[in-house]
């Protein structure tokens, strides 16, 4: 059986044992007949909200926050509309933000090509910076006991404006909408609290959960000490085309969405699986390794105990930023790193990637493919390195024997399977 997934910007294509080899993709959407004309009628009927034109004045200080470079956001697609919409305000009014959390800052080069070089040389680009602490503003603190520190131009904007895109997320329940400005413009205090053990660890920071979610409860706290006039946010199918927009109210605007892309990608199975291959959807959600947890994650929730994961991530900028891999190699397990992790006075940025993957590892085995690193920095990441997927497969089917059921996600995180419930005792 052939199967094409989800790599860097090519994909691969497998060649697998066919009898016991089950698909889980996101129900397929085509892309919208005028994607740029859809973004316009959304940005001119919104949801819950007059239209964006009607809420800007000519001298107001307008901030549109994007997402950074590990989003796959239609920015290119979404921009012209949304800027035509404010052609009343001159140029040196707006101001584009680009929430990368705790990622690294995008280059000039990367930003023409997320915007366009015509947008990204037009209007000033600012990178936000969360651990510059004078360009923060302090707001208050959540009940959860987080400091909620935004972005201050952001803050100061007479127009906030946040774009983005709807994904299931694998601790806030779903991408876009509130989290757009925390994590997007947060600033390093608020972004460790809302992502620190406890909340990692909380059983509802999962996987299209955001009721009782304390990770998106916090966000949505936060975000209403400042929040944005207007959203828009999209979904996009496997070709990163647009199949939904849904601008608008930012909290009514993102509940729809969040709505739509359950239907598509939450896709029930009806058991687990011995072994589960999946992806980080490609580029450029695989450009490294601390984005490829998701993916894990995604295969986590219907992989047997003790079984195997076998990862496909390019991974083309290494392990990833900040403390991510400082952290991996703090201890020898991963059930160590864990306890570390979960100790009162334990606090490092990038902790919470590292969180979920030792969760996973202390449930199975992960095996990594891809041509970018090395096998000495997977093994520090406590993976296995494989140079091929399909004689992995067969090992494992050697070991957990032939007739073993095989599940393939080939687009990763953008399908989230769940276990059908059992039914009902009378």
């Amino acid at each position: 059986m052939d199967v094409r997934i989800a790599y860097g910007e090519q994909g691969l294509t497998l060649h697998l044992p066919g009898r016991h080899v089950d698909l889980v993709e996101p129900r397929y959407l085509a892309a919208l007949p005028d994607e740029s004309a859809a973004v316009s009628e959304g940005l001119r009927h919104p949801i819950a909200s007059p239209p964006l034109r009607e809420l800007v004045r000519p001298n107001d200080r307008v901030v549109i926050v994007f997402s950074d470079i590990t989003r796959p956001v239609p920015n290119r697609t979404i921009f012209p509309p949304l800027l035509a919409e404010l052609s009343h305000v001159p140029d040196d009014r707006i101001t584009l933000l680009n929430g990368v959390g705790l990622h690294r800052p995008n280059t000039a080069a990367e930003l023409d090509r997320m915007l366009g070089p015509e947008v990204a040389r037009r209007y000033r680009v600012v990178n936000h910076d969360a651990l510059d602490e004078t360009g923060l503003a302090y707001l208050g603190n959540s009940r959860f006991g987080g400091e909620i520190w935004l972005n201050r131009a952001y803050v100061d904007a007479d127009v906030r404006i946040v774009t983005g895109f709807i994904e299931p997320h694998f601790f806030a329940g779903f991408s876009g909408g509130p989290k757009g400005v925390i994590p997007g413009v947060a600033g390093a205090r608020t972004i460790t609290h809302n992502h620190d053990a406890a909340m990692i660890g909380h059983p509802n920071a999962r996987w299209g959960v955001t009721i009782g979610n304390p990770i998106h409860e916090e966000q949505r706290e936060g975000v209403a000490l400042a929040p944005p006039r207007f959203l828009v946010n999209v979904a996009t199918n496997r070709e990163k085309r647009i199949t939904g927009v849904f601008a608008g109210d930012y909290l009514r605007a993102h509940e729809a969405g969040c709505a739509f892309v359950r239907e598509a990608a939450m896709r029930e199975v009806e058991r687990r699986y011995p072994i589960v291959i999946t992806t980080n959807s490609g580029y450029p959600l695989d450009l490294n390794l601390y984005q490829a947890v998701k993916g894990m994650a995604a295969a986590e929730e219907i992989v047997t105990p003790g079984g195997a994961i076998v990862m496909a991530a390019e991974c083309r900028e290494g392990v990833g930023h900040g403390d991510f891999a400082h952290i991996l190699e703090m201890r020898e397990s991963p059930r160590a790193i864990l306890e570390m992790i979960e100790s009162p006075d334990f606090q490092r940025l990038d902790q919470w990637q590292v969180q979920i993957l030792a969760r996973i590892l202390t449930r199975g085995r992960v095996f990594l493919y891809s041509d970018r690193l090395s096998a000495a920095d997977v093994r520090r990441a406590h993976l296995e390195p494989i140079e091929s997927i399909e004689a992995t497969v067969e090992q494992l089917l050697d070991e957990y024997g032939p007739e073993a059921p095989i599940c393939v996600l080939p687009q990763g995180p953008m399908t989230i399977p769940f276990l059908k419930a059992p039914a009902a005792v009378s």
